[in-house]
């Protein structure tokens, strides 16, 4: 064993070592030197094309763009150690209050949220219980999850990470049919509000008359910033949402809120805690508190100018196009996800022979690289402004004029 006495005689043979690298050594206080280490452009060094974003926050496009408040929040928690607990607590905390939620957690994406959640509605605050998940069977713990046949879309896979059966209903008789004592949740997918037969308001109430607890999937669901606290208000037991899409924060990051003994049981199932299928779902201390200010920067905006300013951008392009032979555009919005005012191109398929990917990948391979929405088999293009750095409308109308003018009769 070294004692310190031998250490500071080794250390004493050694008079060139803090010359050599640049950082003498004193015992009982750092005099290494703070150095200001420039920023490295990885995806410039490493070849990779980058674009104008007028499409919209997407996943495969690593969705949103993150303002200078939450990125500084972020370098700075990168400094520091504190206990995860601790951090969810407060932060927690405060989410909950903004979103008018009894209790609140950050997680890795919605996906995870939805995960977490669907897996403390399972479990409860038992730990036993959550180290079985994802075998049900033979469990004592209810396993089935009631879903419109409509929000069945791709997310509710999120929902058999648990290990859960999934109930399919279509409508009001189907769903009280479906509801048994192995009934766990149910679960509502926002964005499908406009093609499902059992509205928010229905689906609450039927599942409070049975004592079942129901999740609300609003991804991507704000603007409107009302909607962050307009479900909590309704009655959703729980509610999962995006961090890196129009709340820009980190991609990686989601909120779940909502009743205080479920966040509770979610975050019995997620990390710092081992032995449960959350485990994976892990969120960083920068994400977690990158969440937080992203969320304050949110609801603290002036929406009405940045609803002001998205029409001015759309009204650039249109106003560029206007007027090429055989073109027209039109400015809508969504219905529910992505509600922005929005851009639509359309064509005279009689006279220009041209699809919506065939357009889409003319502005992709062009300089600069523009990437919009094109959907297979349809022929237009759909124009986002709201995910555009400022004066990016004018690349984006000048590009689209080019190749539209270049294919008109």
């Amino acid at each position: 064993m070294i004692t310190r006495r031998k250490l500071l005689k080794k250390l004493s043979a050694l008079p060139l070592l803090g010359g050599v690298l640049g950082t003498p050594w004193v015992f009982g206080k750092s005099s290494l030197p703070i150095q200001t280490v420039p920023g490295r452009n990885v995806i410039q060094e490493m070849g990779l094309r980058t674009f104008i974003n007028a499409a919209g926050n997407y996943t495969s496009m690593t969705a949103s763009l993150m303002p200078q408040e939450v990125m500084a929040a972020i370098n700075e928690a990168a400094k520091h150690y504190v206990l995860l607990e601790d951090l969810q607590d407060a932060v927690g905390a405060k989410i909950a209050e903004h979103c008018h939620a009894e209790a609140a957690m950050v997680t890795a994406g919605c996906w995870s949220a939805i995960v977490l959640g669907t897996a403390g509605v399972l479990t409860g605050n038992d730990s036993k219980k959550a180290s079985l998940l994802p075998f049900l069977e033979e469990s004592g713990m209810k396993s089935e999850i009631i879903l419109q046949k409509s929000h069945a879309n791709g997310y509710h896979h999120a929902l058999t990470n648990t290990g859960a059966k999934l109930i399919l209903v279509e409508t009001r008789e189907e769903l009280e049919a479906a509801i048994n004592d192995k009934t766990a949740m149910m679960w509502y997918l926002n964005r499908e509000t406009p093609v499902g037969q059992i509205n928010h308001e229905e689906w609450i109430r039927i599942a409070k008359k049975h004592g079942i607890p129901t999740m609300n999937d609003i991804a991507a669901d704000v603007p409107p910033v009302e909607n962050l606290w307009k479900y909590n208000d309704m009655g959703f037991d729980l509610v999962a949402i995006s961090g890196g899409k129009a709340l820009c924060g980190p991609q990686s990051a989601g909120i779940l809120m909502g009743k205080k003994d479920l966040i509770a049981a979610a975050r019995l199932n997620s990390p710092p805690r081992g032995g449960n299928i959350g485990r994976g779902n892990k969120v960083n201390k920068e994400e977690i508190v990158g969440m937080l200010v992203a969320l304050e920067t949110f609801i603290k905006r002036d929406h009405q100018a940045y609803w002001r300013e998205w029409e001015r951008k759309v009204a650039v392009i249109a106003k560029e196009i206007e007027g090429i032979p055989g073109f027209m555009s039109e400015t809508f919005i969504p219905e529910i996800a992505n509600e922005n005012p929005t851009l639509k191109v359309t064509w005279d398929k009689s006279k220009i022979s041209l699809t919506g990917k065939e357009l889409g990948e003319r502005l992709r391979k062009g300089s600069p690289s523009i990437e919009t929405i094109s959907w297979e088999g349809e022929d237009y293009i759909r124009v986002a402004v709201f995910t555009l750095n400022p004066g990016e409308e004018n690349v984006v109308a000048s590009r689209l004029k080019e190749e539209l003018s270049a294919v008109s009769p």
